[in-house]
């Protein structure tokens, strides 16, 4: 059975054109999770607090995932896609050898919230051609297993051979939504070799043997071949995220993630002189 080795709490912070989120992964107190980068969670039902969006920007080296849990965002790029993603709805973007994108609210009022979370690509895929997999709510994998455990199944599949519509393989992501009811259980197990975390967003849970973990909390899991998790009394929303890890080195600068030095630096080199 999997332990919580690891608690961090989330940092509040901006990002964008000044848009209110909380960090979970990516802080100081942990940089990355390979293959995770970075995990943000944007939720206001302020609109001051969103309608600014994310104004072009360029990436290169990884991929971005976006998944709304309520509310609407438009996105568009230099290569002439663009669409929504609505409530419920998941894209998972390839940035490959280099793209520059926006994602800009579709609604003036009402709650945003949602999920941004950044998978590494290995050396081998990172100067591919950008591209996109787009999925509305309906697509997504749902099984609802009784007892007050329900999942949403974005990539990979369950024990249960439920299975979300996104392909990551080269790292064989799992990326489950879970809703335990008060006191619901779940048991649900995950290959030996994958880096696993809980990032908690309602109620509260406790892991393996451990304490219960409050919302806004990033869970890091320790070895093993199965998660349980137990909801506290007022129930328990959160996602399970688990991949294998690339095991290469990581040179990051800004919104370009290589395996060297040099390699960011090209990248900048690239986009300034227009080349993505």
């Amino acid at each position: 059975m999997r332990e919580a080795i690891l608690v961090v709490p989330g940092v509040a912070m901006s990002e964008g054109a000044g848009v209110r989120i909380a960090r979970l992964l990516g802080t100081q107190r942990l940089q990355l999770l390979d293959p995770f980068l970075m995990l943000d969670h944007f939720d206001s039902a302020d609109a001051s607090d969103y309608l600014a969006g994310f104004p072009d920007h360029p990436h290169r080296g990884f991929e971005t995932v976006t998944y709304m849990l309520e509310g609407r965002m438009r996105h568009g790029d230099n290569r002439g896609h663009s669409g929504v993603i609505g409530t419920g709805g998941v894209q998972w973007m390839r940035a490959g050898r280099g793209i520059v994108h926006s994602e800009m609210p579709e609604q003036e009022e009402g709650r945003m919230r949602g999920f941004q979370l950044w998978v590494n690509l290995p050396a081998r895929l990172k100067m591919t051609e950008p591209g996109y997999q787009e999925f509305p709510a309906a697509s997504l994998g749902r099984e609802a297993r009784g007892e007050g455990v329900d999942l949403v199944v974005v990539a990979g599949a369950t024990s249960r051979g439920t299975a979300g519509p996104v392909a990551a393989p080269h790292v064989d992501a799992r990326y489950l939504d879970v809703a335990l009811a008060p006191g619901a259980r779940l048991e649900e197990p995950l290959p030996g070799d994958h880096a696993a975390m809980l990032a908690v967003y309602e109620g509260s849970v406790a892991v393996g043997g451990g304490g219960e973990v409050g919302a806004l909390s990033l869970v890091v899991l320790g070895p093993g071949e199965r998660v349980v998790a137990r909801a506290g009394s007022a129930g328990a929303r959160f996602l399970l995220l688990s991949g294998r890890p690339i095991g290469e080195p990581v040179a990051w600068g800004g919104p370009f993630v290589m395996n060297t030095r040099e390699e960011v630096m090209q990248a900048f080199d690239d986009y300034r002189a227009g080349r993505f």
